[in-house]
């Protein structure tokens, strides 16, 4: 009965989402549960204070209602995010709009010193930006091998890291209710949730950084596999590369593409003096040429593997998170090209291959998008009592 409860409380909080602001009779119909039911689950919803009631307005044929939204203004979800050489740290309201974050380099520090560095950095947040509402909890995103269930970072070799309790040791400090996972779930439950509407369907979501990863989701699943382990493909082989890996082979797809394989490279092209990938994708922007074709070329590779991952999963949309598809013309219609001549499956890569739905704000919305995640799919699940 408590499942079916919880079940019933995440349709309509998440008919609410969808719509917006919304009759009671109207999330009925959405969601097929009966009048009474969706009453009690609003006046459930209400009271735990994620729904809240607008002033009555006419109906379509005159009689009034009184629709109901989220309130995005009482609570906060915190998010961060551990890449390779920062972190990343922001305030989502209940919309996933990211209200404010921040952004330090963290120097390599060992585990505990980046914990105390994400308490503080989110401390400074709440203070500055939402001192006056509810943190109901810390939504964490990393790559490399993360083990969700367990909030464990099984194996992160740009970091060193090797069996770090992340979620423990984040609580501990915190106070609040933890929740860790890898970066492309993270944002694939982002994208069904907040971005694009294709993605409930079936959806690839592969990150491009110094940490390449994928992950994949149909219906209502999001592919885990044994201890979270799927979506590795920092080790797939590519076409004309024979960049050393630190597996010990050559060619592999993250070693060739990664941020710090570019800047290395912008270097050795003498087209930046220091190997510092910000540099090179600023240069790549204003439209320096030499810039601009080592980005197209780190594209083309990006796009073997989006075709290889089209061929073995065939998703509705494969979502490319890169900051140069991003900010550098031309490079997602490489990838669009290289995914054409190469796939068997997609058919129309200019609908299918796809760039996220939140530029600049990727990182943010992955970390908040764990707890959101939680949120939506049992919104009983918190402990207001414990929310800070």
């Amino acid at each position: 009965m408590t499942g079916r409860r919880s079940a019933s409380a995440s349709a309509v909080l998440r008919a609410v989402l969808d719509e917006g602001a919304i009759a009671r009779s109207t999330i009925a119909r959405r969601t097929g549960l009966s009048a009474a039911a969706v009453t009690g689950h609003v006046a459930e919803l209400m009271r735990r204070g994620f729904l809240t009631e607008l002033p009555e307005v006419a109906g379509a044929v005159g009689r009034p209602f009184v629709p109901v939204d989220l309130d995005t203004e009482r609570f906060v979800v915190c998010g961060a995010h551990v890449a390779a050489d920062h972190l990343t740290v922001g305030l989502l309201d209940l919309r996933g709009k990211v209200l404010a974050q921040q952004e330090a380099p963290h120097h390599g520090a060992e585990p505990a010193v980046q914990v105390a560095q994400i308490a503080e950095l989110l401390d400074d947040l709440l203070v500055g930006h939402a001192p006056e509402r509810t943190a109901l909890g810390l939504g964490v995103a990393t790559g490399g091998w993360v083990d969700e269930a367990s909030g464990t970072v099984v194996e992160h070799g740009l970091l060193g890291w090797h069996g770090v309790p992340l979620r423990g040791l984040l609580t501990e400090v915190t106070g609040l209710d933890v929740r860790v996972d890898g970066h492309s779930r993270a944002l694939i439950h982002a994208e069904r949730l907040l971005g694009q509407q294709r993605a409930r369907r079936s959806v690839v979501q592969l990150f491009t950084g110094n940490v390449v990863d994928a992950a994949f989701a149909t219906g209502d699943t999001v592919h885990h596999g044994p201890r979270s382990a799927a979506g590795a493909v920092a080790h797939l082989r590519v076409d004309d590369s024979e960049e050393p890996c630190r597996c010990g082979r050559s060619g592999c797809l993250e070693a060739t593409v990664s941020e710090r394989t570019i800047a290395r490279k912008a270097v050795e092209a003498h087209i930046i003096e220091k190997p510092i990938f910000a540099d090179v994708l600023r240069l790549a922007e204003l439209g320096n040429k030499n810039a601009v074709a080592l980005f197209h070329e780190r594209a083309r590779i990006i796009g073997q593997a989006a075709a290889l991952l089209f061929d073995v999963l065939n998703p509705e949309i494969l979502i490319v998170l890169d900051q140069s598809v991003r900010d550098v013309e031309g490079c997602l219609s490489t990838i669009r090209d290289e995914v054409a001549r190469r796939s068997w499956i997609c058919q129309s890569p200019q609908e299918n291959v796809v760039m996220s739905s939140f530029p600049g704000t990727e990182l943010a919305t992955a970390g908040g998008a764990a707890i959101l995640n939680a949120l939506y799919e049992d919104p009983l699940f918190v402990n207001l009592a414990n929310a800070s």
